[in-house]
């Protein structure tokens, strides 16, 4: 499909490694370190950030494009850019987004956050708008789904192959890291995780090999992945059929499927919703949608200048701004302004 603005071959880089390395020379991927996961930034430093968790689905994405002989290169710019358009304090920072956005009739959603990213706002050339990446990149962002979020954009075709194995390993990467970070929390117990079956299973296999516990659930999630997208990929020959599918191609096997739902609802109860974890959210929710008011009521020349550069609306730039903020820019500017 290749680039809205033609270029020249680069001459030592197929065209989605030099996608890639745009993608990571950019601000809003170095502000990454400085948004949440789970976990408010700053509250110690092993427990995963944006970035690293980046970084960890990258690697599981690309392990699973070369496994299945897809595109390693096209899955990994992906993976890099999937998470470019979360804001500050994780899915919290989103909800008040979105809720800040409705009353101009407009929403916010870091899918199409991170797809205005590379399109519009991170600029490198003169010459066109955002990074000017491969459409198949594009489409990539604007299809990211997993257990936890969801497109609002839609693309008329299914998924690329490389798209539908980020999708997993985002799932695969946040399952196994978020375990990891809510016993060193202590959120949790082990032995009180040990009654989910999925994870039973992990530890036993973590036992017999000597791994983490987190290694050997990426494992167990992986290897069932493998056996029941190849099924899956005999029914296709050509991009024509993958494109036309009604079904992802890439995906669990309905037992793993139900394994993980007994995880997921583990952790919502354990470790999303935990008092702890939900008071910093509340207040960063809370900060954000201050920080929204008070920008659009008296907006600074950055502001202005993020209006001006994407000739829309004042709380387009608003969101732009305020979305593109770390935990701790965003806590500062809310004090430098009085809102705390």
């Amino acid at each position: 499909m290749g680039r809205a603005t033609k270029e020249l071959d680069d001459d030592s880089r197929f065209p989605f490694q030099r996608d890639r390395d745009r993608i990571i020379h950019t601000q809003a991927f170095r502000r990454l370190k400085g948004k949440t996961q789970v976990f408010v930034t700053g509250q110690g430093d092993h427990y995963r950030t944006r970035l690293t968790h980046t970084m960890e689905v990258a690697q599981i994405g690309r392990d699973i494009a070369r496994t299945l002989s897809l595109n390693e290169d096209l899955a990994e710019c992906i993976a890099l850019a999937h998470d470019l358009g979360h804001p500050p304090f994780g899915h919290s920072g989103e909800e008040a987004l979105n809720t800040w956005m409705r009353q101009y009739g407009r929403e916010f959603e870091h899918n199409q956050q991170s797809h205005r990213i590379v399109s519009l706002l991170e600029s490198r050339s003169s010459v066109y708008a955002g990074l000017n990446v491969n459409t198949e990149i594009l489409e990539g962002l604007l299809k990211h789904r997993t257990a936890h979020d969801a497109p609002k954009i839609t693309v008329a075709r299914s998924p690329s192959l490389e798209a539908q194995a980020v999708n997993l390993a985002d799932e695969i990467a946040y399952t196994g890291h978020d375990c990891d970070d809510g016993m060193h929390a202590e959120l949790f117990l082990k032995e009180d995780i040990l009654n989910v079956a999925l994870v039973a299973e992990a530890y036993e296999h973590s036992a017999e090999r000597g791994t983490s516990l987190r290694g050997a659930l990426i494992h167990l999630l992986v290897s069932d992945l493998y056996k029941c997208s190849e099924k899956r990929l005999e029914s296709v020959s050509d991009l024509s059929g993958v494109y036309g599918a009604k079904t992802p191609l890439i995906a669990f096997s309905q037992t793993m499927d139900d394994k993980l739902a007994e995880l997921r609802e583990f952790l919502w109860n354990r470790m999303y919703l935990h008092p702890d974890v939900r008071a910093k959210s509340i207040r960063g929710k809370e900060m954000v949608q201050a920080l929204c008011t008070h920008l659009y009521a008296h907006p600074t020349a950055k502001v202005l200048s993020f209006q001006q550069n994407s000739n829309g609306a004042l709380e387009e730039a608003v969101k732009d701004y305020v979305s593109g903020m770390t935990d701790h820019y965003a806590t500062a500017q809310a004090e430098e302004s009085g809102l705390l």
